[in-house]
């Protein structure tokens, strides 16, 4: 049994949750054993993803989202709530300002919601490495809903996408809005696409730019596809994940919210709400769910393989071929090439 007692996770032992999650970030042997505990339990949590680009007000969304949500018995009951921030690491000190954690703090008295700051450790794509592991043991502590907040680096983060089940994508009026509707990227995965800052000047015409990319988007597929890219391309890729043709498609809507205020917030829940609902009537969830747990396997046998594979490199063996590279005495790739046939 890890020092860690699961059951005490599941019983809402917070201090416990905590410990786990901090084994989790920094990859203690017992955090695999936690992991598998909790594992059985997983797979009812509704996994929202908020990104955007830095600025765009994504953590005064979900603070207000999850004040919502918490008022509503949107799932039967009062949900509860677990905030996962990625923020950004220092590439010198390695270290992370946690600010969106301080943007957070009137939900700070709310026992029903679990808030953590976790810091993205030089990964690209929005997200953490353990971002998913994260997932898995507050899914399986019993919460309701998992709010994930991305780093907020703009159009390349789309790692949310394959992790969450609705992904929202928040805008703001006065960043490019023509330029901004006909970059595939970020706005091609939401689910639901948010005007923040809507009391700004510009922000109709943000909403008419986006409506614009939507209108260009549906000859590909867009309406058909929640999130449609990401379900569609890795090694086993997915031809028809709608498994009724005939079943209602998901249109993103698009909304204007000033997350200051709170104005637009219940509207933009309700859609919230409504995207679940469509997920589980028409077999989406499902498949959504399957495509995550197989990219979370791919990544744990890649982690794994190199792992291993450095074990079995002699002592210098790396540091030799790594410096004939740097030398230009050897390419890249012909030194990846020798390096795998000296351990075979």
């Amino acid at each position: 049994m890890p020092s860690i007692n699961p059951q005490a996770i599941r019983e809402g032992d917070r201090l416990a949750l905590s410990k786990a999650l901090t084994a989790v970030e920094n990859g203690l042997p017992e955090s695999q054993e936690i992991q598998a505990a909790l594992f059985p339990f997983t797979g009812q949590a509704h996994l929202l993803g908020i990104t955007g680009s830095p600025g765009s007000g994504k953590s005064t969304l979900v603070n207000q989202l999850a004040k919502f949500f918490r008022c509503q018995r949107t799932y039967g009951k009062t949900p509860k709530i677990a905030i996962v921030a990625v923020d950004p690491t220092s590439p010198f000190s390695g270290g992370a300002l946690l600010g969106d954690r301080i943007r957070m703090q009137d939900l700070s008295g709310d026992k029903g919601i679990f808030i953590r700051s976790m810091a993205s450790r030089g990964a690209l794509g929005g997200l953490a490495h353990t971002t998913a592991a994260f997932a898995t043991v507050l899914d399986g502590a019993g919460f309701d809903m998992i709010i994930i907040e991305t780093v907020g680096a703009g159009q390349a983060e789309v790692e949310i996408a394959s992790l969450a089940h609705t992904t929202i994508v928040v805008e703001t009026p006065g960043m490019g809005d023509d330029i901004q509707a006909i970059k595939a990227g970020i706005l091609e995965i939401g689910d639901i696409l948010v005007v923040n800052k809507a009391d700004q000047p510009g922000a109709e015409n943000a909403a008419r730019a986006l409506q614009v990319m939507l209108e260009m988007g549906r000859g590909g597929g867009w309406e058909r596809y929640p999130a449609g890219k990401h379900m569609r391309s890795g090694p086993h890729e997915l031809k028809n994940p709608n498994p009724d043709p005939s079943l209602p498609t998901w249109q993103p809507p698009i909304q204007l919210v000033t997350a200051t205020d709170g104005t637009g917030v219940e509207e933009l829940a309700s859609y919230v709400v409504d995207h679940k609902t469509f997920l589980k009537e028409t077999g989406l969830w499902q498949i959504k769910e399957s495509h995550r747990l197989e990219k979370d396997l791919e990544v744990l046998i890649q982690d794994l393989l190199l792992r291993e594979w450095l074990d079995r490199l002699e002592d210098g063996q790396y540091e030799v071929v790594l410096k004939e590279v740097v030398t230009r005495k050897r390419t890249p790739i012909d030194a990846a090439q020798s390096l795998i046939r000296k351990i075979n």
